[in-house]
């Protein structure tokens, strides 16, 4: 376990959750920090951390291109967390069809 999920006090559970928000596009960072009270800063280090670097690297290119990430750049038409496509997640795995 890294220093930021003691801090934290995160299970792996947890920090796996972390990662897959972070992952959606759609998820705000503020979602996040509600959610496991983990600030936009210390979710980037997270995902370092937990990602393979060409992985993390894309992300991070995406991220900041996109506006939906923070709640203040949204548009107000986005009135969800959670994509309308995406199907119901347990334990960190997508279901199947």
């Amino acid at each position: 376990m890294s220093r930021l999920s003691n801090y934290y006090q995160l299970s792996p559970s947890d920090l796996d959750r972390i990662v897959e928000m972070a992952w959606e596009d759609r998820t705000p960072f503020e979602a996040i920090e509600a959610q496991f009270g983990v600030p936009e800063k210390d979710v980037i280090k997270i995902m370092k951390q937990e990602m393979k670097l060409n992985s993390w690297k894309m992300w991070r290119k995406r991220v900041h291109q996109k506006s939906m990430k923070h709640l203040k750049k949204r548009s107000e038409a986005v009135e969800r967390f959670k994509c309308t496509r995406q199907r119901s997640i347990s334990h960190n795995k997508v279901s199947k069809r």
